[in-house]
C-alpha cells in the first residue's frame, strides 16, 4: 500500500504549497456563490464589511480544505488524482497543515462574527466542522451516500453571505443552498465514475465502487431530473428574473441531455488504469467510454456558475423580475 512521502526533519514547504492546502479551485466557487448570496440579499452592509465577510468565508473554506488534506493524507497518497497534494506528497508536514487549518478557522470565524454578525460566524464555523469532521472523518469511508450528506458543506456559502448582509437566513437563502446541495451528487458521481479505480484503491465507498457504475448512472439521472426544476425555482418565486429563467432553462436542458446520454453510456464499466502525468492530470484525461461522465462533470461546473452569475447580474443591474 502506498503511503505518504517521508516527512523531512526541516520543512521544505514553499508558499505555494500552503496556498494549495486551501484548495483554490474549490475556494473560487465558494467565493462566487457567497458573493451572490450577499449581493442578492441586499441589506445595508458597507463595502468594507462586505469585502471582509467574503474574505472570511474564503479563508474559512480554505481552512476546511487544509484540515481535510491533513486528515486524509494517507488516502490522498493512494489516489493518482490527489497524490500530488502538499501533505500527501510530503511537501507539507501533516501537523503543520492541521495547525494551519485550525488557525485559519479561528481567525475567519471570529473576524466574520465581529465585523458582521454571529449568525454568519456560527454558520461558517458549522460549515468548517461539518466538512472537516462530519464528512471527512465520519461519512466518507462509511457510506456510499457520503457525498449526498456531505454535500451540505459546499452549499452553505450563499447562506453565510446572506446572513452576513442581513443578519438573517430566510427561505430564499436556503433555496440557494438546496440548488447546490442537489447539484453536488450528479457532479461528484460523474467524476467518481471515471475515477472509480482511485476510490477503490483508497478504500472509499463512493457510489460506483459500492453500487456499481450502472446504478450510479441511474442515480445521476434521477438527481438531475430533480435538480434542474429546483434550479429554475428562483425565477418563479421572484428571486431571479427573466435572465435567470432563460439561463436555467437553456443550461438545464443541456444538463439533462448530458445526464441522459451518460445514463445510456457505459461510463465507469471499465475501471480506470491509465497513470496520470503531473498533478491532478487525470481530472479530464479519460478513456473514450468515460467521456460522457467527464462531459457532465465539466458542464455541471459551468451550469452552476451560470445560474449564480445570472442572479448576480440581475441584482447588480436591477433587471425586471417576475414578482
Amino acid at each position: 500500500m502506498t503511503e505518504t512521502a517521508p516527512q523531512p526533519a526541516i520543512s521544505m514547504a514553499q508558499p505555494d504549497d500552503f496556498f494549495q492546502l486551501l484548495k483554490p479551485r474549490v475556494m473560487s466557487l465558494v467565493i462566487f456563490t457567497a458573493v451572490t448570496g450577499l449581493v442578492v440579499a441586499g441589506g445595508d452592509l458597507d463595502w468594507l464589511s462586505s469585502a471582509i465577510a467574503i474574505l472570511c468565508i474564503a479563508v474559512g473554506a480554505g481552512a476546511a480544505g487544509a484540515l481535510n488534506m491533513a486528515l486524509e493524507a494517507e488516502t490522498d497518497a493512494l489516489m493518482r488524482r490527489t497524490r500530488g497534494r502538499p501533505v500527501a506528497a510530503g511537501r507539507v508536514n501533516k501537523n503543520d497543515a492541521m495547525t494551519f487549518g485550525v488557525i485559519l478557522s479561528v481567525f475567519s470565524v471570529m473576524l466574520l462574527g465581529m465585523t458582521t454578525n454571529w449568525l454568519a460566524g456560527g454558520l461558517l464555523l458549522m460549515t468548517i466542522l461539518y466538512y472537516a469532521v462530519f464528512y471527512t472523518l465520519l461519512l466518507k469511508r462509511r457510506t456510499p451516500q457520503n457525498i449526498v450528506i456531505g454535500g451540505a458543506a459546499g452549499a452553505f456559502p450563499p447562506v453565510i453571505g446572506w446572513a452576513a448582509a442581513t443578519g438573517q437566513a430566510p427561505w430564499q437563502a436556503w433555496l440557494l443552498f438546496l440548488i447546490i446541495f442537489l447539484w453536488t451528487p450528479p457532479h461528484s458521481w460523474a467524476l467518481a465514475l471515471y475515477s472509480a479505480g482511485d476510490y477503490a484503491r483508497a478504500g472509499i465507498p463512493m457510489m460506483p465502487v459500492a453500487r456499481g457504475a450502472k446504478s450510479t448512472r441511474l442515480q445521476i439521472l434521477i438527481y438531475s431530473l430533480v435538480f434542474v426544476p429546483v434550479a429554475a425555482a428562483p425565477g418563479l418565486v421572484g428571486l431571479g428574473g427573466y435572465l435567470y429563467l432563460a439561463v436555467s432553462a437553456i443550461r438545464g436542458l443541456g444538463f439533462l441531455f448530458l445526464a441522459f446520454r451518460l445514463w445510456r453510456s457505459r461510463a465507469g464499466d471499465q475501471p480506470d488504469k491509465a497513470e496520470a502525468v503531473g498533478r491532478e492530470a487525470a481530472l479530464y484525461d479519460v478513456r473514450v467510454e468515460a467521456k460522457p461522465a467527464r462531459n457532465l462533470f465539466a458542464f455541471s461546473i459551468l451550469y452552476l456558475m451560470a445560474l449564480f452569475a445570472a442572479l448576480l447580474v440581475e441584482s447588480i443591474t436591477a433587471l425586471p423580475g417576475l414578482s
